[in-house]
């Protein structure tokens, strides 16, 4: 369920705006969308794990918010992301 080290270093490289970058709303973005993905496939086969499924709801809220602000911070950067990520919206 959780993610690799390289997949994870994989994710920072793709999506940083800058050299060790972190912390930018793209890449909390970017981690949390292959978090909720993962999670996803994980109910497929265990439908009755409650506990993981709030788990997901808070990242899912979590990632709503980020790209919230992202939106009200700078509108081309959050239709690149979004697109980035094919998420919806």
């Amino acid at each position: 369920m959780s993610i690799t080290a390289e997949r994870k270093t994989d994710l920072l490289k793709q999506y940083a705006v800058k050299d060790g970058d972190t912390g930018s709303p793209e890449v909390q973005v970017a981690l949390l969308s292959e978090r909720i993905n993962n999670l996803t496939e994980h109910f497929k086969s265990h439908v009755k794990d409650h506990h993981s499924r709030r788990g997901l709801l808070k990242m899912v809220s979590q990632r709503r918010r980020l790209l919230d602000y992202l939106k009200s911070r700078d509108a081309k950067r959050y239709e690149g992301l979004i697109d980035r990520l094919g998420l919806r919206r």
